[in-house]
């Protein structure tokens, strides 16, 4: 059993950071809608609040993750550019989805979206730590500061979902292969 170094650090950037970042909106939007919800708490514990601050600067470490290691990891192999004459785009990512009409809108709708929507989410999240590590307890007495939070946290999730479905489906027509070979296990011999 093998992989690549370039297959390993896509799975490490999606499935890793990413899916880690993904799972994590469940408890923080529960946490965030809890305190924006009409009739919310008077007052949130500060056992409470710093368990959210903790959660929330974890989640902003993984959206910044996730972000970095696809922009200055897995998209220059993406957009690697084939020596003349090469005719088998296979390990060229960019130009296999750009060589044909049927997939080229992979390239222009997917990759621009991680390219440029992407970063939205870790600088949604950040904000969202931020105000809310920031204001702590008295976020409660500003409804619109926690509506707004909230639709930030929103905001990252959306971006993020698409961006990963994106990634996905990516990966699925014009994948990253190439690097080092990393072998996981040998078969025994006789």
């Amino acid at each position: 059993m093998e992989i690549t170094t370039h297959d390993l650090m896509t799975v490490l950037h999606g499935m890793g950071f990413g899916a880690l970042f993904m799972l994590a909106f469940s408890g923080a939007l529960v946490e965030l809608y809890r305190l924006s919800a009409p009739g919310a708490p008077s007052a949130m514990s500060a056992g409470g609040q710093t368990l959210l601050g903790l959660y929330l600067v974890a989640m902003v470490i993984l959206a910044w993750l996730t972000v970095f290691s696809g922009t200055y990891v897995i998209y220059p192999w993406y957009r690697a550019v084939p020596p003349e004459g090469v005719t088998d785009l296979a390990d060229y990512p960019r130009r296999l989805l750009l060589s044909s009409g049927k997939t080229s809108e992979w390239h222009n709708v997917g990759m621009e979206w991680k390219e440029h929507v992407g970063w939205l989410a870790p600088i949604a999240m950040t904000m969202v730590a931020y105000v809310t590590m920031k204001y702590g307890r008295a976020i409660i007495q500003h409804r619109n500061m926690r509506i707004s939070v909230l639709g930030f946290a929103v905001a990252a999730f959306v971006a993020t979902g698409i961006g990963g479905a994106f990634g996905a489906f990516l990966n699925k027509y014009a994948p990253i292969r190439g690097g080092d070979v990393i072998i996981l296990m040998q078969e025994e011999g006789p």
